[in-house]
């Protein structure tokens, strides 16, 4: 049975004749009735009254043809609903990130893709990264936000930009410093100048700094203290805490200095990053999803749009492309 058998029933039943129903469908006569036959002999029973002046449904014609009436309408009903999607008027998408772009990533990115689909509805949450990928994997979640590095099998990448970090130190830190307000014409770089001249802190002072980091369960404090460690320093660690705006609330707040993408160091006035020297190392930021799965128009409209954000805050473009892994 194919989905032409109900059409040529129904045309026939409609037209009360196989010769009025052929010449609608621009099939032949004896096509139409071959086919009709054939769908009979699959149900077992006759469907058409062939022996008046008209054809006529029999009770289990009329029967059948009203369910058939109907798997046709929600199969049409089925092909809008595809080409609404395509065309983003309808659909849903599924988005994780680790913590830190909960902080300076997610807000522009959902108002823009908000603002050009309307239609869309948007479920985004906040992993680690490898519960990103193992959500990827098990098909909870579209796409992923996270870091190049090691991943799972199965989980793939397109780099997205390079993240900075640096020291960061609220008003209250001995480095917060202060210099006379220096004129720009750009209001942003004036308020960078307002804090004073940026002194770089050479790693093996900072010792003498207490720190307030993200906790163990974050790639980002792996990513730190691989560094402490390659330098060989063991800085003291004050606060540890699971929220990057826990994290700015109590540098602001205390003369503790933390480590924070410099991206949201630019949202907070009150803080200041102090580069270190060496520097740490940057981050390649990079959009994860599950190999060879469906690719819905949504999550392609997404990706698009993340990379032309991108572009236009004039972010760093990475070094390479790769797979994605590590972060959060």
């Amino acid at each position: 049975m194919e989905l032409r058998h109900l059409r040529y029933l129904l045309a026939v039943a409609e037209h009360a004749s196989f010769t009025r129903a052929a010449e609608a469908l621009h099939i032949s006569q004896p096509t139409l009735s071959q086919q009709v036959r054939q769908l009979e002999r699959a149900l077992k029973t006759q469907l058409l009254d062939r022996t008046g002046r008209t054809v006529r449904l029999t009770d289990a014609g009329r029967a059948y043809a009203h369910y058939a009436r109907a798997a046709l309408q929600d199969l049409a009903a089925a092909e809008r609903a595809v080409l609404d999607v395509r065309d983003l008027s309808v659909g849903a998408l599924r988005l994780a990130m680790t913590p830190t772009f909960t902080a300076y990533l997610i807000g522009p990115l959902v108002a823009r893709f908000h603002a050009r689909h309307p239609g869309i509805t948007l479920e985004v949450r906040e992993l680690t990264q490898d519960r990103i990928e193992s959500a990827l994997l098990a098909d909870e979640v579209d796409l992923g936000i996270a870091f190049s590095g090691a991943h799972l099998p199965g989980v793939e990448g397109v780099a997205l930009f390079t993240e900075t970090l640096s020291l960061v130190v609220g008003p209250r830190h001995p480095r917060a410093g202060g210099a006379e307000p220096v004129t720009a014409e750009d209001p942003e770089q004036e308020r960078e100048t307002e804090r004073g001249p940026v002194v770089e802190l050479p790693v093996r002072e900072l010792g003498g700094h207490q720190l307030a980091l993200l906790s163990g369960d974050f790639a980002t404090r792996g990513h730190i203290d691989a560094y402490f460690a390659g330098q060989g320093v063991q800085p003291p660690i004050a606060v540890e805490a699971n929220s990057i705006n826990a994290l700015t609330e109590i540098v602001q707040r205390t003369a503790l200095a933390t480590v924070l993408p410099d991206a949201i160091t630019r949202g907070h006035p009150a803080l200041r990053p102090v580069p270190l020297v060496p520097p740490l190392p940057a981050r390649t930021v990079a959009l994860l999803r599950r190999e060879s799965a469906y690719r819905s128009a949504a999550a392609a409209a997404f990706a698009t749009l993340a990379r032309e954000w991108v572009r236009e805050a004039g972010w760093a473009e990475p070094g390479e492309r790769g797979a994605p892994g590590g972060g959060g």
